[in-house]
């Protein structure tokens, strides 16, 4: 017997005794059933799926008249009704079977039974369903032996992985992302319908590939996904920027890290610290300039210059394409990959306080992210230099945190404003004031002046002449 929690049993019980009283069959399905039998907690559950055998959206109408509080949405295109109740969104659909036409996933849509409905799930894990009516509550329908996969850790589908795939393309990112999250491993023959089909994912939209994406960022080893998706061939169909970084060359005896893997170990080691989508991104966009930059030096061996600003430079464009929000959100990652390289800058005893200040500056709010970044690009396999790099960082930070407590320069504004210098220079608006402020910015960075406005003021006037036409 199923031992659901107090909450959800009664309103499963009352769904069931609904649809008795109508003439329909209902059962809960997919995910719900397949995170019960995880063992996953249902208290952070928010949408549950129903799949009733008639009218979903007349079973959600009769439902929401005696249900207190709830809100109902029709979507009379779909056959398909939402409920609100509580915290919980509650989905009805009527059974149906579907086809594909091959230039759509959008499929024709007819009535069926919970068989059909079954057969057009992605994948047997979600292909569960207990029926909720009297006398048979609770019970397991599992055709396609999805406990059995639940157990041996197996991702596979219903039908002909082919079948599947090509009606619907999206699905072979649904599946990379439940092998991600769940840590299961897919099947032979499921894998090798994906890579068999993966160029069929150009008919899906980006926005939904990203929605894909961002949950394998987001699982607890994310690396797993990105090799999946690599291996099945989806990667160079949405991000080949990610992976030109694949591949080592040698030259001269001397090679250079794989830069493909080592953003996986960066993006793991975030991983396990954070749980931000951001900072995540940020990991994986942090060397994406890299194969344009390589250079061989016969003397300094594989550079990478300027590959820090040019990934910077490169963010909105892959945001654009991949349909990331190119809001703040995306001026943080362009931050972070920006600066990168620049705490480990700073390692030497005899950078001067005027450096840090400028870090501090530049970074903002965002400099314990960027410190977390840099901590985690230090994958190198030897103990002593992971010690020794992690020792330097200790150094920067402390030294960071020593400068900001004396100088207050994050967030940093200018104590004299442009009506000031314009005051003072008896001028109107122009390129001269943003060159006045920067001047004043430097000698407040370099220490040559104190950090408030009575000093500030004072250099101003000291440096006017300077700015003054004859």
């Amino acid at each position: 017997m199923i031992e659901i929690p107090k909450k959800h049993k009664e309103l499963f019980e009352y769904i069931g005794k609904t649809a008795e009283r109508i003439g329909q069959e209902v059962f809960v399905v997919g995910g719900y059933v397949r995170d019960y039998y995880l063992n996953k907690p249902a208290a952070g559950i928010t949408d549950i799926d129903f799949v009733t055998i008639g009218s979903g959206i007349r079973l959600a109408e009769e439902l929401a008249k005696k249900m207190p509080n709830t809100k109902i949405s029709v979507f009379k295109q779909f056959g398909t009704a939402q409920v609100k109740y509580q915290n919980l969104d509650l989905e009805f659909v009527g059974a149906r079977k579907e086809s594909y036409r091959r230039d759509s996933r959008k499929p024709i849509v007819e009535d069926g039974t919970l068989k059909d409905d079954q057969l057009r799930r992605d994948l047997t894990i979600n292909a569960l369903s207990w029926c909720l009516n009297p006398g048979k509550f609770g019970v397991l329908h599992d055709p396609f032996g999805g406990i059995q996969d639940l157990q041996a850790k197996i991702i596979r589908t219903p039908i002909d992985p082919v079948q599947t795939f090509d009606d619907d393309p999206l699905r072979m990112m649904r599946t990379v992302r439940f092998a991600t999250q769940l840590g299961f491993h897919i099947e032979e023959g499921t894998f090798c319908a994906i890579k068999k089909m993966a160029p069929r994912l150009a008919i899906i939209s980006k926005e939904r590939i990203a929605d894909e994406l961002n949950k394998i960022v987001l699982a607890p080893v994310p690396s797993k996904g990105f090799e999946l998706l690599l291996k099945t061939g989806l990667l160079k169909q949405f991000f080949p920027e990610m992976v030109k970084l694949l591949g080592v060359d040698e030259k001269n005896g001397q090679r250079h890290k794989d830069n493909f893997w080592h953003t996986l170990e960066v993006l793991d080691n975030v991983a396990e610290v954070s749980s931000d989508l951001w900072l995540r991104w940020a990991a994986i966009m942090h060397d994406i300039a890299k194969p344009p930059t390589k250079r061989f030096d016969k003397n300094a061996g594989w550079t990478f210059h300027g590959h820090d600003a040019l990934g910077a430079k490169w963010v909105p464009k892959i945001f654009r394409r991949l349909t990331l929000p190119l809001d703040e959100r995306m001026k943080y990652v362009q931050k972070l990959v920006r600066l990168h390289l620049r705490p480990i800058a700073l390692v030497s005893d005899e950078v001067s306080d005027s450096a840090i200040r400028r870090l501090i500056y530049e970074a903002g709010d965002e400099i314990e992210d960027l410190m977390v970044l840099c901590r985690a690009d230090i994958t190198s396999k030897n103990e002593w230099k992971v010690k020794k790099f992690q020792n330097n960082f200790d150094r920067v930070e402390r030294r960071i945190r020593e400068v900001e407590e004396k100088d207050k320069i994050r967030n940093w504004k200018n104590p004299v404003s442009g009506e000031d210098i314009m005051q003072v220079l008896e001028t109107g608006p122009g390129p001269v004031i943003g060159r006045v402020k920067e001047k004043i910015k430097n000698a407040i960075f370099d220490g040559e002046i104190e950090n408030n406005r009575k000093a500030a003021y004072g250099y101003l006037l000291e440096i006017k002449d300077q700015f003054i036409k004859n």
